[in-house]
Formats: structure tokens, C-alpha cells, sequence
């Protein structure tokens, strides 16, 4: 008798790691394989083929798993391509039509079990392009049910939450209502001293021109954000371009007008006193540095608070950053500098950065010094570090790294007793992510069951509540992953732990002279792998190895005497 043939399933799951809803990538695989089982056979759920998207939105179909599976069908013969849900593709009614239209001409079926939709079948065809106009519809609908939200709430110029603009903090005022219901709501009160810190910088701005000048400025001054911190030219710009400090006035008006701003108050409301509220001024995404939008994007109204720079100025101000743009400072860097990132300044604690010079020394190699940040910021008035002659301080670093490795049986033993200091708190770690793992393994058949399970209970009433179960499982999950991901962030933080130590030992009988032939980023490797940091004090650089309580340095080494030439 001949075998029976396997077809070739594929299933595709999706998960926006932003969202923090929704099935898990895990549970979305076990969920096909089950439907998979039950209506094509064993044999095809564990042949099935898994292509697996995380933190990608159904908006678009630029996904590289999703692109690699389309690649892999026009090679390989699917039979069908699986998902848990319909929008796990595209919720996007144009692309979901195309892709359905072309898996149809290469004879590919396509499954949804939640919406049981199957286009080996007429009707099943129509009713996935109906769901699909719906989940566009719905996603459209929700985008402007937002907008229309915030152009309610920006009739009301109030305050909606978050950290306060320096010079304001939040001040409950009485209820207002939006779209029938009762709602507390809050307005911006002035700070008289923070206010006038605010002030100061937009007269230095404009006296000046310049936000380096400003920064250094304030640093000169010793002023403090809200926060106590030094300034920084971000800090600066983010007071600069915050429209909430300036004054609803007629220039205000106009200027809002010409850049198109979604307007959402009349001119008699520019009563030269209040400030403006701008809602929708900056794109957020998790993970990542807010991005400011366009003006044409902001919904701006009249605040309820009092404004403090003259719409001229505020105007102004943005043109001199705007122009400043083209000039915008930028970090310079050292192809050559080995100790970025390690080295700092013995007197005020900075970092010190690499600088080029337009010289090259003997060897032909470009002249650079180490020169204290706080130092370059502040001209000198907050900290005067000796600059480092970067070549000759990198040269000494070096021959010690290489020294470490000849003398590799005495570093052997300071490497031994180390590991023997950190293994007793790498055994408090291990015991409870031991528990931790329990725990989420318990976790695991928890939710193994459940699926299990739902395979019998498909179409009952029972169905609701055990997918709600798995959804509970799956916060909690989540949870012991996270307290299981601090437990190992804790434990790499002991740098040389376990079979790292072992692996330096022999990296250092091998090191020694053959580090005349790394390359730059092999020296910087080389050098991190050792070196926790080296404070400069002006005449000698203290480099200080492992990081076990402070008490890790080597002692003072002095790879250079040389002064700030």
C-alpha cells in the first residue's frame, strides 16, 4: 500500500509586542496546529511550517517573516496558510484583497479559526473580504474617534496629565463636562521662581542666538532643572519650542494660522494673557525619542493658564532654532580613540571625550586629546581638567592590557578570588530564578491544558471563559517573564561570573603580543573585557578592573605623566 502524501500547511502568527493584548505568538501556533489536527490530520499539524512575527503592526505587510513566507509559497506547494485571527495578516482591506487573490491563483487556501473562515469555498471568500472591510472600518473609526476626542478636549484648554512644563505644576479647577459626562479636570499654575528660569532662557536665547552659549550659560550659573539636574541643550530646546509658554496674543494667532495649526479657538480668544495648549505636538512610540509633528498635525486652543513670552519672541525663538538647524552641534568622533566610554574626569566626575586635532604625530597617526565634557560646556568655569593626550594614553592602556596577559598567572588568582566573591551572590540569583522558572513552567501547562481543552469546547458557551483564562494566564506569564529577565540583568551585571572567568583566563595566555595585530574594534573589545573604567586626574590615569563593590581597582597605575599638551 503507498503512503499517504503530507500536505504542506503553514501557519503564520502576529503579535504587536507594543500592545500588550491579544493572543501570544505561542498560543496563537498552538491554537492552528490544534484546528489543523482536527480537520486535515497529526501528520499535517507536526509537518506544519511556522512563520512568526513580533512587535510589527497589521497595518502594513512590510513584516520579514510574512515577506520570507511569500517567498517560501512561490517555491515550495502550500496547501493552506493558517491564522488564529484575520487581522494577524492585514487590516488593511487593499492589501488583505491582493494577497487573497493571488494565494487563489496559485491554488492556496487560507484559514482563520476564530472567524472560521476558510477560502477553499465561495461564501467562505466573500465573507473574509466582508470581515476585512470591517476591521479596516474599525481601525479607521477608532483613529478618528481619538482625533475627535482631543479636538473636544482642546475646547476646554485644560491640562491632561503627565509631567508638567518647568515654571507650571498641575492644579485641579472645577468640573467640566465632555460629551455629557462629568469629568475632573485640571489647568496649569505658575511656579513664580521655576517661571522665572524659563524667562531667563528665552532672554539668553535671544540675546545670544545660540543654545551652546545658553547651555553654557546656565551651567556657569549652576541653575537646576525641576528635577535638580544640570541643563543640557535638549532640556534647553524642549523649553524653547514648548508653545505652552507663549502668550495668546495676535502675533500668536497669526503665526499659528500660517503653519496651518488645527485652530480650535477664535481670535477674540487671544486675549494676550492666557497661554496656548497644543494636543497632538509629538508622535510617541515605546522604546524611542519622542518625535515632534508638524504644526499643520498640532490641535491647538487657548489654555486656562497664564502665558509668559510675548508671541513675537516665542516666534522668534523658533525661527533662530529653526535657522540653527543646518549648524546643529554634533559629537565629533575619534576613528582612533580606544577608551570612549571608559575614561572619566577625576575632578568632576564627567565623561571625557575624544578630540581631533588637524596634526598627525610622528607615526603618521592623527594627534587627538581627551578633553572633560563638562569642561568643553561650560568654558572651563565649572571644571578645568588637564586635557589627556589621547595617542600617548591609549599607547599606555594598551601595553598594560598586554601586560595583564604575560603576567597571566597573577591575574589568574585575582580573577579566582573574584569569582569566588561573586559565586555567592550569583547562588541567591539562580535559587530564585529556579522558582521563577517553576513557576512559569507551571504557568505553561496552565495554559497548555486550557488549549487543550478548547478544542472540545469549540462553539460553547464554555468557549468564552476558558479563552478568557488564557488570557489571564498569559498577563501573568508575561509578569514572572519580566521578574525572570531582572534576575539575569542582575546577574550579568557581575561581568566575569562563571564560565567568563574561565574563558578570560585563557584569553589572556593568548593575549599578550599578539594584540599588535587587532584591529581598532578588536582593541576596544579586548580593553572593555578588562577595564570597568579609568579616571583621569590631570597626571595619572587609576584603571579600575571587575566590578565587585568598589573594590576593584588594580591601585594606581600610571600610564602617563605627560601634561595637556
Amino acid at each position: 500500500m503507498g503512503t499517504k502524501a503530507i500536505k504542506q500547511f503553514v501557519i503564520y502568527s502576529r503579535k504587536s509586542k507594543f500592545t500588550g493584548k491579544g493572543e501570544s505568538i505561542e498560543n496563537q501556533i498552538e491554537l492552528c496546529r490544534q484546528y489543523i489536527a482536527a480537520h486535515f490530520g497529526a501528520d499535517e499539524a507536526e509537518n506544519a511550517l511556522v512563520y512568526e512575527d513580533e512587535g510589527f503592526s497589521g497595518g502594513t505587510l512590510e513584516r520579514p517573516q510574512f515577506q520570507k513566507m511569500m517567498a517560501d509559497s512561490h517555491q515550495e506547494q502550500f496547501a493552506a496558510i493558517v491564522v488564529y485571527r484575520l487581522d494577524r495578516i492585514s487590516r488593511n482591506i487593499g492589501d488583505f484583497a491582493k494577497l487573497i487573490e493571488d494565494l487563489g491563483n496559485r491554488k492556496i487556501d487560507f484559514i482563520s479559526i476564530r472567524e472560521q473562515f476558510d477560502t477553499s469555498s465561495p461564501m467562505g471568500r466573500a465573507m473574509m473580504y466582508i470581515a476585512s472591510v470591517f476591521s479596516q472600518l474599525e481601525r479607521e473609526t477608532i483613529a478618528e474617534r481619538i482625533r475627535d476626542n482631543m479636538h473636544e478636549l482642546s475646547k476646554t484648554g485644560r491640562w491632561l496629565g503627565g509631567t508638567t512644563p518647568t515654571g507650571y505644576e498641575s492644579e485641579s479647577i472645577s468640573n467640566v463636562t465632555v460629551d455629557g459626562k462629568k469629568r475632573k479636570a485640571c489647568m496649569l499654575k505658575m511656579i513664580p521662581e521655576e517661571i522665572g528660569l524659563v524667562k531667563l532662557i528665552f532672554d539668553k536665547f535671544l540675546e545670544t542666538g545660540s543654545l551652546t552659549k545658553t547651555d553654557q550659560f546656565l551651567l556657569a550659573g549652576q541653575y537646576r532643572t525641576k528635577r535638580g539636574k544640570t541643563f543640557t541643550r535638549f532640556a534647553i530646546k524642549g523649553i524653547l519650542s514648548n508653545p505652552v509658554y507663549m502668550i495668546a496674543d495676535e502675533d500668536a494667532y497669526r503665526y499659528l494660522v500660517e503653519n496651518e495649526a488645527d485652530l480650535f479657538a477664535e481670535k477674540e480668544l487671544f486675549d494676550g494673557k492666557h497661554g496656548v495648549m497644543a494636543y497632538n505636538r509629538t508622535l510617541q512610540k515605546p522604546g524611542k525619542a519622542h518625535q515632534e509633528r508638524p504644526m499643520n498635525e498640532w490641535i491647538v486652543s487657548v489654555g486656562k493658564h497664564q502665558g509668559v513670552i510675548p508671541g513675537a519672541q516665542w516666534v522668534q525663538t523658533q525661527k533662530i532654532l529653526e535657522r540653527n538647524k543646518s549648524k546643529s552641534y554634533r559629537k565629533p568622533r575619534s576613528n582612533m580613540a580606544l577608551l570612549s566610554g571608559l575614561l572619566y574626569c577625576g575632578k568632576c566626575g564627567d565623561y571625557m571625550r575624544p578630540k581631533l586635532s588637524n596634526r598627525q604625530n610622528a607615526a603618521g597617526e592623527p594627534v587627538y586629546t581627551y578633553l572633560c565634557t563638562s569642561k568643553e560646556r561650560s568654558r572651563s568655569q565649572i571644571c578645568n581638567m588637564k586635557n589627556a593626550s589621547g595617542n600617548i594614553l591609549d599607547a599606555k592602556v594598551m601595553d598594560i592590557v598586554k601586560d595583564l596577559g604575560k603576567n597571566s598567572e597573577a591575574m589568574a588568582r585575582q580573577i579566582a578570588q573574584a569569582k569566588k566573591k561573586i559565586g555567592g551572590r550569583l547562588a541567591g540569583y539562580d535559587a530564585e530564578a529556579a522558582r521563577v522558572r517553576g513557576q512559569l513552567a507551571n504557568n505553561e501547562n496552565q495554559i497548555k491544558a486550557l488549549v487543550l481543552s478548547l478544542g472540545k469546547a469549540a462553539g460553547a458557551h464554555a468557549e468564552k471563559y476558558i479563552l478568557e483564562q488564557i488570557d489571564e494566564l498569559h498577563e501573568k506569564g508575561k509578569s514572572l517573564q519580566n521578574r525572570l529577565e531582572e534576575l539575569d540583568a542582575m546577574t550579568r551585571q557581575h561581568d566575569l561570573a562563571g564560565m567568563e572567568f574561565d574563558t578570560l583566563r585563557q584569553m589572556l595566555s593568548t593575549m599578550g603580543e599578539s594584540m599588535e595585530e587587532y584591529t581598532v574594534e578588536e582593541k576596544r573589545a579586548a580593553i572593555r573585557t578588562l577595564i570597568r573604567k579609568i579616571v583621569w586626574d590631570g597626571e595619572n590615569a587609576h584603571i579600575y578592573l571587575f566590578h565587585h563593590d568598589g573594590a576593584d581597582s588594580t591601585g594606581p597605575e600610571e600610564p602617563s605623566r605627560e601634561d595637556s599638551k
